[in-house]
């Protein structure tokens, strides 16, 4: 299920990754702890993730209040050295992309989801 919409304008931080070990150890532990912090962060809204089980790519979409919450998420200690264990070890390659949003739009085929 989608995110729910936020009041616009907020942004958007588009993380794009290819994992060089599906099995390397400490991802999954590393992923949900980052997950659990993010979400206590000011301005932190959201956010939406998925991964490709063939090609191993995975797209995480974290929704934001603000650029200065984006930036006091990229400057907070764990998520940093978190970055740093991510080049060493788990990625072959990323792609980062912040996106303002200015408008967004919905639908719910069942009005309960």
């Amino acid at each position: 299920m989608p995110a729910p919409l936020f009041e616009v304008p907020y942004y958007a931080v588009i993380f794009c990754a290819k994992r060089t070990d599906e099995d390397e150890p400490g991802y999954a532990e590393m992923a949900g702890e980052m997950a659990r912090l993010a979400a206590t962060m000011p301005g932190y809204l959201g956010v939406e993730s998925t991964r490709d089980p063939q090609t191993g790519l995975g797209i995480t979409v974290s929704y934001w209040k603000d650029e200065a919450s984006i930036l006091g998420w990229k400057k907070q200690a764990d998520h940093a050295g978190a970055r740093k264990l991510g080049r060493e070890k788990w990625y072959a390659s990323y792609a980062l992309r912040v996106a303002k949003i200015e408008r967004d739009y919905d639908f719910r085929a069942d009005p309960r989801d």
